[in-house]
């Protein structure tokens, strides 16, 4: 049992570092790219182009992860990141850092989907589940908080080239920790022996499955604009990185805040992605009136993200059996990366035309639809599959 609490311990803290040192760079990214000229439209390329790369890994990594086990799949990205993070700082033009923004996309595809299966392990039911995937949010939010901070008084202090060297140098250090510290665990779900394992078409075809990959798209989608927009302020009216890493902290206080609400975990996570989905369309619907100012409202779509992410990772562990983890987180990464590249995309194309958060705020409700339509349908299948009783 103490060494179960250790090894859970030694996956959180590598958890929290990846997330700490990967926010590092959301202040800065854009303003470097501008730097090095790229337009508003090539940002939105690049953020797409690398979460089409992350997507294709995804549905790489299930199977793979699912079939020789999760330690690999997390150690040997997090070295190829730190090495092409690195190469960041040796960037010379947009069209160089659009590679390696790629490369580095797809070499992180992998790390999710093995990292949050690796997790899943150390369950025997929801309610651990869930207890587990907040904890693992609380961190990340933490680093979501202090790290665009960090990044941002680091670009401003040491250069934007800089702080990509220091944020690859710390990659390879949790790489190294990685290799000695973090052990495999089997799961603690007991499986049939002989279980055909599931491909990708049960898992994409299964009812309760298609509402959370829908419900994450829409999530990532708005989560894409939210990391284009607020940086941009940097670029349009000259703010400097310190400033924008500032905005990403409401955000992340928000996520902690409802993070910590442990209790929110036993209540049904379908209603809870319901909840938190209903509550970041309304808090975009606020951003572009302007009724409030942007940094209570970042705070309130922290807060409704972090109701909703470990209800994601949570309605999707109760919907598969754990012999199939592997390839349903792979598929809810590659539904991130949509949303991701379709936001990137969308919000660098129309930006100068009507708000992106317009947009966000129209999918959102849009999906809300679909979800309401779905569950109504299934309803009903479920009542007219039902015996009749004769008195």
């Amino acid at each position: 049992m103490r060494q179960t609490t250790i090894d859970k311990m030694h996956i959180f803290l590598v958890m929290f570092f990846m997330s700490l040192v990967m926010s590092i760079q959301a202040p800065i990214f854009a303003p470097y790219a501008a730097k090095l000229g790229a337009s508003s439209v090539l940002i939105g390329i690049m953020l797409s182009l690398a979460s089409f790369t992350n997507l294709t890994g995804n549905l790489i990594a299930g199977p793979l992860v699912d079939r020789f086990g999760k330690k690999v799949f997390i150690t040997l990205p997090i070295f190829v990141s730190g090495i092409l993070f690195i190469a960041h700082a040796l960037a010379t033009s947009s069209t160089s850092l659009l590679v390696l923004r790629a490369l580095n996309g797809f070499s992180l595809a992998f790390l999710i989907p093995a990292a949050l299966a690796l997790l899943s392990g150390y369950a025997k039911n929801s309610h651990q589940q869930g207890k587990n995937m907040a904890i693992n949010g609380i961190l990340g939010t933490i680093a979501s908080i202090v790290a665009p901070i960090v990044g941002g008084l680091l670009g401003t202090a040491i250069g934007y080239a800089n702080t990509y060297y220091v944020i690859g140098t710390s990659l390879l250090l949790i790489g190294m920790y990685t290799t000695y510290f973090l052990n495999e665990k089997e799961n603690t779900i007991v499986v049939q022996k002989h279980t055909k394992p599931l491909d990708f078409m049960q898992v994409i075809q299964n009812p309760h499955l298609k509402i959370v990959f829908l419900t994450g798209f829409a999530l990532m989608y708005i989560h894409g604009v939210i990391i284009y927009e607020v940086p941009y302020l940097a670029v349009e009216q000259g703010l400097s990185t310190a400033t924008t890493g500032l905005l990403f902290s409401f955000f992340g206080i928000g996520t902690f805040f409802s993070l910590s609400l442990f209790f929110i975990n036993r209540f049904n996570p379908i209603k809870r992605l319901i909840l938190g989905l209903f509550g970041m369309c309304i808090s975009l619907f606020a951003i572009f009136s302007g009724l409030v100012a942007l940094p209570f409202l970042l705070f309130f779509l922290g807060f409704f993200f972090g109701i909703m992410m470990p209800a994601m990772a949570t309605a999707i562990t109760d919907a598969i059996s754990s012999e199939g983890h592997g390839r349903a987180f792979g598929v809810m990464s590659a539904v991130y990366s949509v949303g991701m590249i379709a936001s990137s995309f969308i919000t660098g194309v129309v930006r100068d035309v009507v708000s992106p958060y317009f947009i966000a705020f129209l999918i959102g409700m849009l999906t809300l639809t679909l979800i309401g339509y779905a569950r109504l349908q299934n309803r009903t299948t479920t009542v007219s599959k039902a015996p009749y009783h004769y008195s």
